[in-house]
């Protein structure tokens, strides 16, 4: 709820900037910016990232497992911007190879077997340091002065250098193990701020995992679990030249 409600002030101050800066005309900031079939720049940001999950619809009579919760975890990412106009300055494809770190809590509660203990947790932190190759679409308003505002969409590649796919697992001390490739699609909206020598921007997108990427491995984790898919809220600093 508390993104959404972000999302939605974002979107509205977008539109209250835009009919300031019509009222009140300024000399415009770098105006080759968008006479430029290609521009570079820089990303810097932070994110937050947990599981959409899916469990098993009998885990608490197979497994004995009452619940299973997940909470996302902050983290942050930067990046390389390589961006090219598609005949208009208001639609542009953009490429954006970034390395992120990402971590998601998942706690498990199980009934005890202790007669002095209705339920047992365990918790489990499962870490990623990925390399993200996000291939987008960025659909811009018209320039306002020194502002635009645009929306931004596509799907991205990530593979996850931290990923425990190969190793060998511990099944008296068990881990959740993840597919060390995902694919995510990706939606957002953000704002453009022209200055003198260089554009400055302020992003919010949501990548969501097209594919399962739990490894079913039989361990007392993954057994009441049917699928996961990575999910991440991003806020990213852009810098264009």
């Amino acid at each position: 709820m508390v993104r959404k409600l972000i999302f939605i002030l974002m979107i509205s101050l977008v539109g209250i900037n835009s009919g300031l800066t019509q009222r009140s005309p300024l000399t415009q900031n770098y105006r080759k910016f968008d006479r430029k079939l290609v521009h570079f720049g820089f990303m810097l940001g932070v994110n937050t990232s947990d599981f959409s999950t899916e469990y098993k619809p009998n885990m608490l009579v197979d497994y004995d497992m009452y619940s299973i919760t997940n909470k996302s975890q902050p983290g942050f990412q930067l990046g390389l911007i390589s961006s090219l106009k598609l005949g208009t300055p208001l639609l542009r494809l953009r490429f954006v190879p970034s390395l992120s770190f990402q971590e998601r809590i998942l706690y498990f509660t199980y009934y005890s077997d202790d007669p002095l203990k209705e339920f047992e947790e365990y918790e489990e932190r499962v870490g990623s340091t990925n390399l993200d190759f996000p291939l987008l679409l960025k659909f811009r308003t018209a320039r306002y002065n020194n502002f635009a505002a645009y929306f931004i969409g596509g799907a991205q590649y990530t593979l996850d250098l931290q990923s425990k796919q190969e190793n060998s697992q511990k099944f008296g001390d068990p881990f959740i193990k993840l597919f060390r490739d995902d694919f995510q699609v990706q939606a957002g909206a953000g704002v453009d701020f022209f200055l003198p020598f260089f554009k400055f921007g302020i992003e919010v997108k949501y990548s969501h995992g097209l594919k399962n990427a739990l490894i079913q491995d039989d361990t007392r984790l993954s057994k009441p679990i049917e699928a996961l898919y990575n999910r991440v809220w991003w806020i990213s600093l852009t810098f264009e030249g």
